[in-house]
């Protein structure tokens, strides 16, 4: 009895060490492209020049929209955002889909509101268990990466464009 328990034990350690080792080798950046559902997001971080803060020590916790998220746009707005002239426009977009520190979903659903990269607001609501990030809903919660916490969204949120 004592042996089983205590390779129960063993096994328990080591899986949790291998989950954790694979799951938070990655930075931000490389675990939202090997999840394959961000590419929109991961080519506006590069038109934006943001992609060495994400991979820089953080931590950060990140809303990040997926492919089908960009697709709610109107037509044209994602071709836009992308061209040079608009950088500070998308960068601002993208920044407010970060807030500084790591932000389990625990966390996040004790919060009201959060102060993202680009100093706006952003307001969180939980309702029936479900989280709502301004307009975008919270589908699934805390990815972990080695320089914080990613939480995936169905809606790019916008910043207020005062």
């Amino acid at each position: 009895m004592k042996v089983i328990g205590a390779a129960l034990i063993l096994g328990a350690l080591l899986s949790a060490t291998a989950i954790k080792a694979a799951t938070t080798d990655k930075d931000i950046i490389d675990t939202a492209v090997a999840a394959g559902s961000f590419k929109t997001l991961a080519t506006a971080l590069q038109a934006a020049g943001l992609v060495d803060t994400l991979k820089g020590e953080g931590p950060f916790t990140v809303f990040a929209p997926t492919d089908d998220a960009f697709k709610k746009l109107p037509p044209g707005t994602l071709e836009s955002l992308l061209k040079p002239e608009n950088k500070e426009k998308l960068k601002a977009i993208l920044t407010y889909h970060v807030v500084s520190g790591k932000v389990t979903a625990a966390q996040v659903m004790k919060l009201s509101s959060a102060k993202t990269l680009n100093g706006q607001t952003l307001a969180i609501t939980s309702h029936d268990g479900n989280v709502m990030v301004d307009k975008a809903r919270v589908v699934q919660a805390d990815i972990p990466a080695s320089n914080g916490v990613i939480h995936v969204i169905d809606t790019v949120i916008l910043p207020n464009s005062n």
